[in-house]
């Protein structure tokens, strides 16, 4: 049981909030939206999604155990015969992220809060692995980065934690902020600015803008930022913040990195200084992107008192999260499940990390369409070509609206490659292709479910 309350006073300093049979209220212990995860003296917050109406669940919540439910105050009439504390407001999802800024001020743990284009989930899960070896750590589970999840993970977070690792995405303006607002993170961590949701923020200082509300807010509440030095728009942002520590390969960061060389499997051996100290790690996994996710996790890690043996003790026992480069070796062949989203920075990652996997080994790259990329979509989908060309890609195959103009683009190149409009055709293809001694990648946004094309490809490769 939470040793963390939500008292009647907290309830009545919700904004709009009306509460109904005050007199039978009970402290609670613990806040649901979802009717199924209710527990003793826990209140329910019915909130209107894409797919479900938490309203049509109150009652069920109610003969769950529930002891208080949140509701919209245009509901209120279908509930009026309820004998347990009734709170009505305005907007439920506001509601649940007040009541988590509330819970939050109640919790004596450091939150560190981490977004950018690309890598967070990475990032934030290896932050999390390194910092157990020392701390009692939560983190952000699964994909519950946006305006529910966040306060969600905050709400799920005790005192008998010592940090909270929390992951903040976004796809609208706004969204950061208002994440950063109800988390007041002690620490905070931009991983890169790419070209991300680009239907939305237009182009990159339109990314900018919205990921530096993080830096922003930590830093009034007199917070630490940790900058990426490599990345050129967040490094021009430096002037703007109080209590910073820089991090990169660039040689003026405060914690310098540098690659040693490789191991025969393709890991990079990398070195990090910082003051009087030199870290020497072998990476456990592969690919660029990834070292740089390493780099900036070890580099809140050992600012917050990790040792080097520690550091070293948590990385090898890091395992990348479901369809997050994903590598699996079978017969002789690797293949790469990427396919849980994609924009252009994490497609070149993945492309040019393929590449310097297997030598002597065929590399084939399987891509579906990099989904909310506005207006420049088509030059963005385009762009991929010299990185593919670059990367000694051998085969590429293309599926989706857009990625047919990549696919345009590399006509005429020493690349084989073909398109297919139609999702059964590819599959057929694959169905029929050997995959002995290869490399294979597939990427491509959420949307397109790529997945489904990695699983026809591993029971290939099995056969």
């Amino acid at each position: 049981m939470s040793s963390i309350r939500l008292n009647l006073k907290d309830f009545f300093n919700l904004p709009t909030a009306v509460i109904y049979n005050p007199d039978v209220f009970k402290p609670v212990t613990s806040v649901t939206i979802d009717s199924r995860n209710v527990r003793k003296n826990s209140v329910f917050v019915a909130i209107k999604g894409e797919n479900f109406d938490g309203h049509s669940f109150v009652n069920k919540a109610v003969k769950n155990g529930s002891t208080t439910v949140v509701i919209n105050e245009k509901s209120y009439g279908k509930f009026n015969r309820l004998n347990i504390p009734v709170i009505t407001v305005r907007d439920t999802t506001k509601a649940l992220g007040d009541l988590a800024n509330i819970w939050r001020n109640k919790i004596n743990i450091k939150i560190i809060g981490i977004t950018g284009s690309a890598g967070k989930t990475t990032t934030k899960d290896m932050l999390a692995q390194i910092l157990e070896e020392r701390y009692k750590v939560n983190k952000t589970k699964a994909n519950y980065n946006n305006q529910i999840g966040v306060p969600l993970t905050i709400l799920d977070t005790d005192s008998k934690n010592d940090f909270l690792v929390l992951e903040m995405g976004t796809n609208h303006f706004g969204e950061i902020e208002y994440a950063s607002k109800i988390a007041k993170p002690e620490y905070a961590l931009i991983t890169n600015i790419g070209y991300s949701h680009l239907q939305y923020f237009k182009n990159k200082e339109g990314v900018l803008k919205e990921k530096l509300s993080l830096f922003r807010v930590s830093d009034e509440n007199g917070g630490v930022v940790f900058i990426n030095n490599d990345d050129p728009l967040l490094r021009k942002s430096r002037k703007y913040f109080n209590n910073k520590i820089t991090y990169g390969f660039n040689k003026s960061s405060d914690f310098q990195a540098g690659i040693l060389g490789q191991t025969k499997d393709g890991r990079d051996i990398v070195e990090i200084k910082y003051l009087d100290h030199t870290y020497k790690v072998t990476l456990p996994f592969y690919g660029m992107h990834n070292t740089n996710n390493f780099l900036s996790a070890s580099t809140v890690a050992l600012s917050l008192g990790i040792t080097k043996s520690q550091l070293l003790k948590g990385i090898k026992k890091f395992k990348a999260a479901g369809k997050r480069f994903n590598i699996k070796k079978i017969n002789g062949t690797i293949l790469i499940d990427d396919t849980y989203n994609a924009n252009p920075d994490s497609t070149a990652f993945a492309i040019n990390a393929a590449g310097d996997l297997g030598k002597n080994k065929y590399k084939l790259v399987v891509l579906g369409d990099m989904l909310e990329l506005g207006k420049d979509s088509i030059k963005l989908h385009k762009n991929l070509a010299p990185v593919l060309k670059k990367a000694k890609i051998n085969e590429v195959l293309t599926t989706g609206s857009k990625t047919k103009y990549l696919n345009s683009a590399l006509k005429n190149s020493k690349i084989i490659n073909k398109h297919f409009s139609k999702r059964d055709a590819l599959k057929n293809y694959l169905c029929k292709k050997d995959f002995s001694n290869s490399v294979i990648l597939i990427k491509g946004s959420r949307g397109m479910k790529m997945e489904q094309f990695s699983k026809i490809i591993e029971e290939g490769i099995k056969q």
